[in-house]
């Protein structure tokens, strides 16, 4: 009897033992599980937001070059864009395609003067700065913190400086183009700061 008690006993702790050993393999899928999804969405807002970041650039960059004529110090859009181009279009840019293009643009500008227009002057700086940075700053600068902090000193420059202008805070968003040129300062911002946020979470 003692015997078969004992056996009994042995076979319900290998149950016991089991079942814990079958929720910690539950748990431990459910966080795989969860770390993933996190770190993915993270990793897509962060690429989202340089996408937004630069092309909210290249918006002001146009207006400017266009309608907006501002005294502003709008040149500081082409490092901007430099530091929060994602990094499928800034390798492709800084490669070969940039390469040939950059050539073109630098060829016309020489020799061909009449032919490059005023407002490509700001696109060619870009492409060019694209092309011959050190691997130091398109690497190193660009994807560290040093960048964010340079693209956020950019928005806050740029926005205070078109707030200024405006006469004030109400009427940046009430002037003509105000709304838009506004917004599109505003969203300078919400890259650096995300990656502020990620960073120091």
């Amino acid at each position: 009897m003692g015997k078969l008690g004992y056996l009994a006993m042995d076979s319900t702790n290998e149950a016991l033992i089991q079942s814990d050993f079958n929720e910690i393999g539950v748990a431990m899928k459910k966080l795989a599980n969860h770390a993933f999804h996190l770190s993915a969405g993270l990793g897509f807002g962060t690429t989202f937001f340089k996408f937004f970041a630069s092309f909210s650039a290249i918006y002001l960059l146009i207006l400017d070059r266009t309608n907006w004529r501002t005294n502003m110090l709008t040149s500081l859009l082409v490092p901007y864009i430099f530091l929060s181009l994602p990094a499928v279009l800034f390798s492709f840019l800084r490669g070969e395609f940039g390469k040939w293009v950059t050539f073109i643009g630098i060829v016309l500008r020489l020799f061909f003067p009449r032919y490059y227009p005023n407002w490509m002057e700001m696109p060619g700086s870009l492409l060019l700065l694209l092309v011959v940075a050190p691997g130091f700053i398109a690497y190193t600068i660009r994807d560290g913190l040093s960048g964010v902090f340079i693209c956020l000193g950019i928005g806050c420059y740029l926005l205070q400086e078109h707030i200024r202008a405006s006469g004030g805070f109400r009427n940046s968003f009430t002037k003509s183009n105000g709304v838009s040129n506004t917004v599109g300062i505003i969203l300078l911002l919400v890259y650096p700061i995300w990656r502020l946020v990620l960073y120091f979470l």
